[in-house]
C-alpha cells in the first residue's frame, strides 16, 4: 500500500536472543479470557523448547534464563526491555504482580547495552512498542501509559528515532494485532490495518480467523509463526519469507503469541 520509507530499511537482522522459560508459576499466568483456561505447564515447557530450537535454526545465538517462580508471567521477557541501538529501556510492567521480573532481564542485558530505566509513574511494556526503522509506535493500553511513553521518547529521540502514540483498545498490546517484517511490510489484523500511522507501508491483511497470526516474528528471511494459521503463512511465503511454525496453545491461553517470548538485538 504504497512506497516504503528509506527509514524503513535500516534494521540489522537480529543474532542474539535472550528467554526465560515458564516455571511451574506459569499455570497463574495473568489472562483476560473468561471463563480462565488452564494451563499445561509441561506442554508450556515443551513449546518454548521447541520456540527456542527455532530460534536456533533462523541463526540466533539464544540465551536462556532460569525460570522464577516468583513471577507467572516471567516468561514473557519482550515486555520487560525496548532495545534500540546500544541502549536497552528496562521496562516497568503495568501490571503490578510483574514488576521485578525486569531483574533478570536488566543483569543479562547490562554487558551488552547501556542501561535506561523506565521510572513512576511511568508505566510501558514492550508488547506495546513495534519499531519501523528508525519510527517507534508506542500503543498507549492498560499497561503502557503516557509518562512511560514520554519517557521513552526522552530516551530514543537522542539516537535518532521518532517516537509516535498509537491508542489500544481491545487488545492487551498493540504488538497483539500486528508486527513488522522488514522491507516495508506490516503484517496486521483488524483496525490495525487502516491505522493512518501506518500509511506508506505494505500492509499485510490478517483475516479475522487467522487474527492470532498477526504477532510474528521476523528475523531476515526468516518468519516464526504460530501453528495452525495457513493463509498467513502462504502470504508470508509468496513474499519470499521461510517460514517456521511452533506451536502456541498454552502462551496463547496467557495472551502471548511469539513476539512476547523473547529479546532480540
Amino acid at each position: 500500500m504504497g512506497a516504503r520509507s528509506a527509514d524503513d530499511e535500516i534494521s540489522v537482522r537480529p543474532r542474539h536472543a535472550l528467554v526465560r522459560p515458564p516455571g511451574r508459576s506459569f499455570a497463574r499466568a495473568l489472562t483476560g479470557q473468561v471463563p480462565r483456561p488452564e494451563i499445561d505447564v509441561a506442554l508450556a515447557q515443551a513449546q518454548h523448547a521447541a520456540y527456542v530450537e527455532a530460534l536456533r535454526t533462523c541463526g540466533v545465538e539464544v540465551t536462556v534464563l532460569p525460570p522464577d517462580e516468583r513471577f507467572p508471567d516471567g516468561c514473557f521477557v519482550q515486555d520487560l526491555a525496548v532495545l534500540y541501538e546500544d541502549v536497552a529501556v528496562i521496562c516497568r510492567p503495568g501490571a503490578p504482580s510483574r514488576r521485578g521480573e525486569e531483574a533478570a532481564v536488566e543483569e543479562a542485558l547490562a554487558p551488552h547495552k547501556r542501561l535506561v530505566h523506565i521510572q513512576p509513574p511511568g508505566t510501558l511494556e514492550g508488547g506495546d512498542v513495534l519499531r519501523v526503522g528508525r519510527r517507534v509506535f508506542v500503543g498507549l493500553s492498560a499497561r503502557t501509559n503516557q509518562a512511560g511513553l514520554a519517557q521513552l521518547r526522552d530516551a530514543l529521540e537522542p539516537l535518532g528515532a521518532t517516537v509516535l502514540p498509537i491508542p489500544v483498545e481491545g487488545d492487551l498490546h498493540l504488538m497483539t494485532g500486528c508486527a513488522y517484517l522488514g522491507r516495508g511490510m506490516l503484517l496486521a489484523a483488524g483496525h490495525r490495518a487502516g491505522r493512518p500511522e501506518f500509511l506508506g507501508l505494505d500492509v499485510i491483511f490478517v483475516p479475522p480467523e487467522e487474527a492470532y497470526a498477526a504477532n510474528c516474528l521476523a528475523l531476515g528471511e526468516w518468519a516464526i509463526l504460530p501453528e495452525g494459521y495457513p493463509r498467513v503463512r502462504a502470504a508470508l511465503e509468496e513474499r519470499g519469507f521461510r517460514v517456521l511454525t511452533v506451536p502456541m496453545s498454552e502462551f496463547r491461553k496467557a495472551d502471548g503469541g511469539v513476539t512476547c517470548l523473547s529479546l532480540l538485538w
